[in-house]
């Protein structure tokens, strides 16, 4: 989970705020010293605030580092899927790192999402390209009253944080200018024994595609 310099720059913010605020805080106990309490109470507050300060910049840091790096078209996991019954099946996810998870999904199709972070240029040159994280994994019905009446199976891909960037920036999107665009991706293709799917992300979204001939049977006869 790459982001460039972005690291850089982020531990380099909060050790000029805490820096800063160290400095303001030798400031107030020596002006206490002196008996200049209101001197003291406003260097206290600037410590306090710059000591904040250092602690918002890290979390949003550590955050936004839970997202990868993204600047051509790559591959993000492998699906395949086992049909244990009708419109059941279990669904295998094999990530580029290795890392195995598997969930029980019913329906005919199986849709995955994902958060998308697109910066203006301002924010590539402070080392932020853009980035994304897989968000949920579902499965889903062809049919739109057996999908109402039927309780759903989905399953989040990213535990939940704290401090969401995401939500952040959407609250104050319009005062952080080098945001270019947040959006959400989704793709769903169809679910079939044996099928084999790699999904890919690019920076306008996600992609998926059959790997093996189940899967292009199951979306020749898609309907």
């Amino acid at each position: 989970m790459v982001f460039g310099s972005a690291p850089t720059i982020l531990t380099a913010g909060v050790a000029a705020c805490g820096l800063a605020g160290l400095l303001f805080l030798v400031a107030s106990a020596r002006r206490l010293g002196r008996r200049r309490y209101g001197a003291c109470a406003v260097h206290g507050l600037a410590s306090l605030a710059l000591f904040f300060a250092a602690a918002v910049v890290a979390l949003l840091g550590l955050n936004l580092l839970t997202y990868d790096r993204l600047t051509r078209e790559q591959p993000v996991l492998r699906a395949s899927f086992a049909q244990t019954a009708p419109q059941h099946y279990n669904a295998t996810l094999v990530y580029p790192s290795g890392q195995t998870r598997g969930y029980v999904l019913g329906g005919d199709e199986w849709q995955i999402d994902a958060r998308v972070i697109k910066w203006h240029a301002f924010g590539n040159l402070l080392g932020f390209d853009t980035a994304y994280r897989l968000e949920r994994i579902g499965g889903r019905y062809s049919e739109i009253d057996r999908q109402r009446a039927t309780l759903p199976t989905v399953y989040a891909l990213h535990a939940p944080e704290r401090v969401d960037v995401w939500q952040l920036l959407r609250a104050w999107h319009q005062y952080i200018p080098w945001v270019d665009a947040l959006y959400g991706s989704a793709i769903y293709l169809p679910m079939a024994g044996g099928a084999d799917y790699e999904v890919s992300v690019s920076p306008t979204g996600l992609l998926a595609r059959p790997m093996n001939a189940a899967a292009r049977g199951a979306i020749a006869g898609w309907h």
